[in-house]
This record gives C-alpha cells, structure tokens and sequence, in this order.
C-alpha cells in the first residue's frame, strides 16, 4: 500500500497545474476557473455528470450573466437548452433558483451555517441544499436531480458533484479555486464517482463492494493517511489516473 501512496504523491504533484484543464483535456473546472465564482462554479459542479465534453460545452453555451436578469430574460435566453435529464424548464428553474441564491446570500456563509457546528460538511451541504429547495416551489425529476436530496443519516448518496465543488471552494492549488477561507480542509469529502470508486478498488484503497456514501468515507480516511490535514488533495490525480487507465500497480 505504501507504493500506492507514493504514486499517488507523485501523481497529485504532476498533475497540479493549469495545463491539466483544457479544451483537449476536458473537465467542469475548466469553465469554473474561467469566472472565479461562487456561483457560477456550483452551476458547473451540478451540471458535471455524463461524458466531460458534453459537459464542457453545455457550460460554455451558458450566459452566466443571466444570474443578474429578470426572469423573463432568463426564460427567453434558456427556451432550447436541454441536458441529459433537465428539460429547458428545468435550467431555467434551476437559474431563477440561482439569481434568488445570488440576491440572498454567499454559498460559503450559508454553508458554514450549518458546517460550524459540527465541522461537518454533511451538515453544511444540508442547510445550503434545503435553503435552495426553499428559494422555489418549482419540483421536477431533472430539477430535483441537479440539487439532489437534503442529505439525512438515511440518505447514503456521494454526493458527488457537491463535494466536488467544495473541493473547488475550499483548496487552493493551481487547480482549486480557493474562494471560501471560512472551511477546513482537513473536513471535505472526496468527491466519488463511479469511475473513481472502481480504481479506488482496483488499488486496494475501497475495500466496499457498493458505491455509496460509506465508500466516500472509506476512501477519504485512506487519503487522509498520506495527508491527513488536505486528503481530497489527491481526488483529481485519481480522476486522471482513471480517465487515462494508468497502471499503477
């Protein structure tokens, strides 16, 4: 195990740079880094599942500065674009719901309303997430899917592309944005996917056979042994290592 955390060393350290986000090299971030922030970073993190040049090219197709227009700008602007499971309706819902997010509060203070308590980030992603839900009556299955569900002890979802965009939030490298300075480092989850949970497996850092929450936990606590104060640091060199099928062992 301990030649998997070298390499896993070596693999953060090569891969911390600009040129790891590009048009050849697709990935949300690419277009998060472009605005510096808060919100436009959660509308790229939230849309970020399904293939990355999809994913790219949905977030480039947006005018973010529709989070400061009137609804019916935001209605005309968004009548044709669809992705996977949102409808237009649905991505237009989704940024009246940001435009109201924007007026009313900063993600990270509402965030750390709930995460200060406990220094949990579970915690925080419930109060943000709630707080969004409260902001519109609007509900679909595309709509819901984008939010996701408030988190609850009975809830074993990753979360994903919500602890994704805190590692964007909250680090600070030449990948990681670094806007919030209120969180600790030491408390992010990794944000786990399927396609990293299966090289997590692969090098013998998830021993658990389903992809759920409890794997989120088991892996972040195997990073946390070669970095304890900053263990999503290596979230990305496992992306990459997956995306790219490197051998490393």
């Amino acid at each position: 195990m301990n030649n998997v955390y070298e390499l896993l060393k070596k693999e953060a350290l090569c891969r911390n740079t600009i040129q790891e986000l590009s048009n050849d090299r697709p990935d949300p971030l690419l277009i998060a880094s472009k605005y510096n922030d808060e919100y436009i970073a959660l509308i790229c993190a939230l849309f970020a599942y399904g293939n990355a040049k999809l994913i790219v090219k949905l977030l480039s197709s947006f005018d973010y500065s529709l989070l400061d227009a009137s609804d019916v700008l935001i209605e005309k602007k968004l009548e044709n674009h669809y992705y996977r499971f949102q409808s237009s309706k649905d991505i237009v819902e989704f940024f009246k719901t940001m435009k109201q997010l924007k007026k009313h509060s900063s993600i990270e203070s509402k965030f750390y309303e709930g995460y200060s308590k406990n220094h949990s980030v579970m915690d925080g992603l419930a109060t943000i997430i709630s707080f969004m839900y409260d902001l519109n009556s609007y509900r679909s299955r595309g709509y819901e899917f984008l939010l996701g569900k408030v988190p609850t002890l009975k809830n074993n979802s990753p979360y994903k592309r919500w602890h994704m965009y805190l590692r964007w939030m909250v680090r600070f490298d030449n990948l990681d944005l670094g806007l919030w300075k209120s969180i600790d480092t030491k408390d992010l989850l990794v944000p786990l996917d399927t396609h990293t949970f299966n090289v997590g497996k692969k090098l013998g850092l998830i021993k658990r056979k389903n992809y759920d929450f409890k794997a989120v936990l088991e892996l972040t606590e195997a990073f946390k042994k070669i970095d304890i104060n900053d263990p999503v640091k290596y979230d990305f060199a496992l992306y990459r290592i997956g995306q790219e099928k490197i051998q490393l062992v």
